[in-house]
């Protein structure tokens, strides 16, 4: 996959991919306008939507009702650093969840892709060319 990355003015800056195209923006403390979220609010974000896909496809894969599960992500940062040391992700059932599944459905919010691959990162390669 390739994303192609553009600069619109200002802090903004653009991935585009797959006819795609998700926008970002520092806050207004940092030197943006807040038009769009932060490129690591995105990060958290898409490590709490896997983590809701994988509750959800749980679910729906058993026909067990959906109304009312919802999952909450919260984020500790060391304060020094600004860097997030610890994520807590919770899955809210809903009313009569069979009692049966609750560890399992644990377990499959576990496989979230981007957490493993937070697990076991990639390697990165920077270079710089002319255009």
């Amino acid at each position: 996959m390739e994303m192609e990355v553009a600069f619109p003015g200002g802090k903004r800056v653009e991935a585009s991919f797959r006819g795609f195209t998700v926008k970002t923006d520092q806050p207004a403390a940092a030197g943006g306008e807040g038009t769009a979220p932060s490129p690591v609010e995105l990060f958290l974000a898409s490590l709490a939507t896997c983590a809701g896909f994988f509750a959800l496809s749980f679910c729906q894969d058993r026909k067990l009702p959906t109304e009312g599960l919802k999952v909450i992500q919260r984020m500790e940062r060391d304060e020094a650093s600004h860097m997030v040391t610890k994520v807590s992700i919770e899955v809210r059932l809903p009313q009569g969840f069979p009692d049966k599944y609750k560890g399992a459905i644990v377990r499959a919010v576990e496989l979230c892709a981007v957490k493993k691959h937070l697990q076991k990162p990639p390697a990165f390669a920077v270079t710089a060319i002319e255009a």
